[in-house]
Order: structure tokens, then C-alpha cells, then sequence
């Protein structure tokens, strides 16, 4: 990542925040009421304490478990009812119903989902949907980014092969570490995914990194799983095996990328899943033909990461629903009003 890019990194989330904020002490959302559409659903994935660290790549992903607490008193506060996520479609499609909603939702199947945010969902008996990458719950796939992170905050310099033979990366810098990070991204966005994962594994490997390890300490194994269905407000959902981009795969891999991880999460908690989320969930992850194959797949509803708040009226697209991400960069209660009002989407329109 070169100064510039740098530059522009930080610039596009301080321009983001900035956003929030003049949303929330505007009150844009009293006087455009419509904006928020009949509620919202919120991404999640980590859910634990805060650990500081000048290099973190992945701090994104990670919220804690006070931040929880306070998003879930802001919607509950703005008058959304919690609801499972799968039952969206039918709520939003009934004439009678005039409730906003909420739904939470948290993607892969990581622990701290059910060390950290469970109990949060349980005090204010909220219900939940985990999204289980079954692939990692069985110790079968690496979760790259990790693997990446783990890789270029290793050391001074690592070695690694882009596709014209192996060189040396330095990393002595945090910013020379977010530039290595950031290009081993890119090379898993720009090749075959497969190939990519295999590379970081082999090149962790190399130099001493566990990237099996990794998985094994962050992700639920399937007793965990199995202990957390217990929980009458969790719902698990399908996440894929492999937790590939769908949209570079072919028409026979989406189809068992779909089937798989439905049947693996069926077999392993007991219930079927009744939604689905896309890796990454990006539109250069999620297409019409990603969308047809999950409902052809017969779920009621599926997710993206897409931004925007539920439609006026019913879904026209359930297995194409946006999302709102709860992300470690903006944990402040009045960023969830801004969020919940739906004038940042506006916006961005």
C-alpha cells in the first residue's frame, strides 16, 4: 500500500464516520421517517473484549460485547421488534403487521459468538442467527484473511509467491504489514480462491504459522455447535463449505456449496437451516444467479453485505436481503441511530 492508498484508506472511514455523525446530531431521520423502511438487519461477526493492536487488518470484523449490549437498546429503544431472521418474508408480506423489525445476524461461526454475544442476546432475549461456514467448523478450509493477517504481522519480511515465483515481502513497518495484507487480498479477489487459500497456507506454513491452528482456536467445532442449539433464541444458518466467493464459481459449485453446507449444518445441529448468507456478500459476490439458487434452493430468505434497511412492503427479493454491518471502526450508540434512521443509504443512492 503506497502512501497515497494509505491516505485514502484512512480518509474513506474517516468520511464515513464524519457521515454519521452529521446524520445523528441532525435528526435527519424525524423528518424523513420513510427513510427507515420497516427496519433493519445487522451484520456481525466477532463479539469480544477489546484487544489494541497497532496492526490489526480484521479490526473491522470485531465489535464488543458492551457495544452489543448498547445497539441492541438502540433499536429496541427506536421501537423495532427482535425477530429471526427467517421469519422476515412472512411478517413483512402480512397486511396487518405494522411493526418495524430487527434482526441480528453474525457470519462464520466464530467462539466468541457463543462466549460473548449469546449471553448479550439472552439478557435482552433477543433472537439470533449464526451463519456457519461448515467448512471451517470441520477443520477442512483455512480462513484466508486470518492466515494473512497472521502472515504479515509475523515479522520483518516474509516470503511469497504472487503467480511469477517467490519474493520477499517486507513487513517491518505497520504500514509496510497493511500493504502486505492488503495485496495478499487482492491476489484471492483476482485468482482462483482456491489456489489463493492454498498459497497463504503453504507460505504460513513456511514460516511457522499453524493456519489450521488458527481456525481450530477461532471457530466453534460441531459439539460446540451442538451445545449452543440449546438455545431457544439461536438459529444456525448456511454459510457455504468453503466460504467462496459464489459469483467466480460455477454453476455446479454454487449448487454444492449451497447443498453441502445446508446438509452439514442440519446434520450437525440437528435443525434445518431456514436462511443463508453469501461470502462477502458484495454485488461482485452476489448476482441474479446467486440469489435464484438460493431460493431454488428453497430458503425462505437470504443475505449480502449490501447496505439498506428493510423495504416498505414485502420482499421482493428475500434471498437478495442488504444488510447493516456493526463493525469494530464505528461502536458509538449514536452510529446505530444513524444507521437504523436509513438517511446514510439515502444518501448513498
Amino acid at each position: 500500500m503506497s502512501a497515497l492508498q494509505s491516505a485514502k484508506r484512512v480518509l474513506k472511514y474517516q468520511i464515513i464516520r464524519v457521515g454519521l455523525e452529521a446524520v445523528a446530531l441532525s435528526r435527519l431521520g424525524r423528518l424523513m421517517p420513510a427513510a427507515a423502511g420497516r427496519g433493519v438487519v445487522f451484520t456481525l461477526h466477532h463479539v469480544r473484549p477489546e484487544t489494541p493492536s497497532r496492526f490489526d487488518p480484521n479490526a473491522i470484523l470485531a465489535v464488543t460485547p458492551a457495544f452489543l449490549e448498547q445497539a441492541i437498546g438502540v433499536a429496541l429503544t427506536h421501537g423495532l421488534t427482535a425477530v429471526h431472521l427467517h421469519d422476515l418474508p412472512a411478517l413483512l408480506a402480512d397486511p396487518a403487521e405494522t411493526r418495524k423489525f430487527v434482526a441480528f445476524t453474525l457470519d462464520d461461526g466464530y467462539r466468541n459468538n457463543a462466549e460473548f454475544a449469546a449471553p448479550v442476546f439472552r439478557k435482552f432475549g433477543v433472537p439470533y442467527t449464526i451463519f456457519v461456514t461448515s467448512g471451517f467448523t470441520a477443520r477442512i478450509r483455512t480462513i484466508w484473511w486470518e492466515t494473512a493477517a497472521a502472515l504479515a504481522g509475523n515479522g520483518r519480511s516474509f516470503r511469497f509467491d504472487f503467480g511469477a515465483g517467490a519474493e520477499v515481502v517486507t513487513t517491518a513497518t505497520v504500514a509496510e504489514r497493511f500493504a502486505a495484507f492488503e495485496r495478499l487480498a487482492r491476489l484471492v479477489q483476482s485468482i482462483d480462491e482456491d489456489e489463493a487459500v492454498r498459497r497463504l497456507d503453504r507460505a504460513a506454513a513456511a514460516h511457522g504459522i499453524d493456519a489450521d491452528a488458527i481456525v481450530a482456536d477461532l471457530v466453534m467445532a460441531e459439539d460446540e455447535l451442538r451445545a449452543l442449539a440449546a438455545d431457544p433464541l439461536v438459529h444456525f444458518g448456511a454459510h457455504t463449505v468453503t466460504h467462496v466467493n459464489l459469483k467466480r464459481v460455477t454453476a455446479a459449485r454454487l449448487e454444492e456449496e449451497i447443498a453441502d453446507s445446508t446438509r452439514a449444518v442440519e446434520a450437525m445441529v440437528g435443525r434445518r437451516p431456514r436462511s443463508f448468507s453469501y461470502p462477502y456478500g458484495w454485488s461482485s459476490a452476489v448476482g441474479d444467479r446467486e440469489i435464484a439458487a438460493t431460493a431454488s434452493a428453497g430458503f425462505a430468505v437470504a443475505v449480502t453485505t449490501q447496505p439498506g434497511v428493510l423495504p416498505l412492503g414485502p420482499l421482493e427479493r428475500p434471498t437478495g436481503l442488504h444488510r447493516v454491518s456493526l463493525n469494530g471502526y464505528y461502536q458509538k450508540p449514536r452510529y446505530v441511530e444513524a444507521l437504523i434512521s436509513g438517511i446514510p443509504f439515502r444518501l448513498m443512492a
